[in-house]
């Protein structure tokens, strides 16, 4: 396992530009799959989860062209289907749970598609029933080899367009059913879809290659089937869960940051979620300015002057992949809140190594931690800790950032997995932070 040494304690200054959103990269790299026309995408995120599935889709056989950083050439006009009957595919598919979304394409193209059980973080149970009841509505037959833990989907004779009402608004659940539906014959109406910015831009760059995809952005997408796809370019968004680790970073060190080119107007709740913890957040032009908070912040309190509540949703609510980052920001609030995780029970469970920090929280259950502010009258204390998870990972290094003496985490490929070049952009702005192999 790699580790970071952290010397926290330090105030940080400059700029730092988002790298591409890894949860929109991970589905449209699988769109590549609907056609054997060229397929560029600029703005790739270079992380681990990223270049997993780009190797997945090379040894599958699609043609993949680096054109510079972050932008490659895909083209899937000669695919290896054998591929994915084998032992090979097996390990690579089972690594990454992002491969899930492999299966939608090939079903939509060829008539089939199989994926090992994905990996991922351990977050808790994610169950993957909405993307093959999906499949299942437009007519395919499922079958899963429990023992080799190999799902697979088939529709020889194609797929038929179907109103469904999801269970759940999965963002990969809605992605691979579209992802099917786009070549289904006839109509195929998705209720309860989701309508994250992710999504928003695969629908953008599906009717760019030819698709009819109306309803985009909201939870009622229509698709009318045609019959082949195209080439395009697309590229990707800056990715709003590193924008909100760094908006998180600059409070918890009393940091002037700018984050630049963020894409405003996809950001959602983000903004206005940090500032419910009393965080400075100034828009110039696209960019996020963050000054010092040299005399703390504190945090809002509703109307009737209840303890402030922050939890997440499906979008446009709150996103889950951000409560870790607003835990950990307010440790060191003015003031009390209480976080509810609603979508993950095991989340949470990384908050017993803040408590080793000298953070004041409670753990209610699996779902709600209360945290009590220090107001940074103490700073979190220096420790040795294991990144448990990606966005838990983030935290943990912010809050050694802010620590007080020199922290290590180890199992930092998790962080990895999610934010790209992390210690060298981090030096940029004055952490000091060494990466130990």
């Amino acid at each position: 396992m790699g580790t970071f040494q952290i010397e926290g304690g330090h105030q940080l200054q400059g700029k730092i530009q988002p790298q591409g959103a890894k949860n929109e990269a991970l589905q449209i790299l699988c769109a590549v799959l609907l056609t054997s026309e060229e397929v560029r995408i600029n703005n790739i995120p270079d992380i681990i989860d990223v270049n997993k599935l780009i190797g997945l889709l090379e040894n599958l056989g699609v043609k993949i062209q680096k054109l510079g950083k972050g932008s490659y050439i895909f083209k899937s006009d000669a695919l290896n289907l054998e591929y994915l009957q084998s032992e090979q595919f097996k390990k690579d598919g089972s690594g990454l749970r992002g491969s899930i979304m492999i299966v939608g394409p090939l079903l939509s193209r060829f008539g089939k598609g199989y994926i090992p059980k994905p990996g991922g973080d351990k977050i808790g149970r994610r169950r993957l029933d909405t993307h093959f009841e999906g499949f299942i509505n437009l007519g395919a037959s499922f079958r899963y080899n429990k023992e080799e833990r190999f799902y697979g989907v088939e529709a020889p004779n194609g797929l038929k367009g179907k109103y469904m009402l999801l269970e759940e608004a999965s963002v990969t659940g809605t992605a691979n059913i579209v992802m099917a539906a786009v070549m289904a014959e006839g109509t195929t109406t998705i209720y309860n879809a989701a309508c994250e910015p992710y999504l928003q831009q695969l629908c953008k760059m599906l009717n760019s290659m030819g698709a009819k995809i109306g309803g985009v952005g909201s939870n009622l997408l229509v698709i009318e089937g045609v019959t082949e796809l195209g080439g395009c370019e697309h590229t990707i968004l800056p990715d709003m869960i590193e924008i909100g680790s760094w908006i998180g970073l600059a409070a918890m060190t009393k940091s002037e940051i700018t984050i630049t080119n963020v894409r405003w107007e996809m950001l959602g709740l983000i903004p206005t979620t940090f500032k419910k913890l009393g965080i400075t957040i100034e828009r110039r032009g696209d960019d996020i300015f963050i000054p010092a908070h040299n005399d703390g912040y504190e945090v809002q309190s509703f109307i009737d002057g209840s303890i402030m509540n922050i939890s997440d949703a499906p979008w446009p609510g709150f996103t889950p992949d951000l409560l870790s980052i607003i835990l950990v920001v307010a440790t060191q609030a003015r003031g009390s809140v209480l976080i509810h995780q609603k979508m993950f029970e095991s989340r949470l469970f990384f908050v017993d190594k803040l408590i080793d920090m000298g953070a004041k929280i409670i753990l209610c259950d699996p779902h709600r931690a209360t945290v009590i502010g220090h107001d940074f009258h103490s700073s979190l204390k220096a420790t040795t800790m294991t990144s448990p998870d990606i966005r838990a990972g983030i935290s943990l290094l912010i809050a050694a950032l802010s620590a007080k003496g020199t922290s290590t985490i180890h199992n930092i490929e998790q962080i990895d997995r999610g934010y790209e070049d992390i210690e060298a952009r981090l030096k940029s702005i004055g952490a000091k932070i060494e990466r130990i192999a």
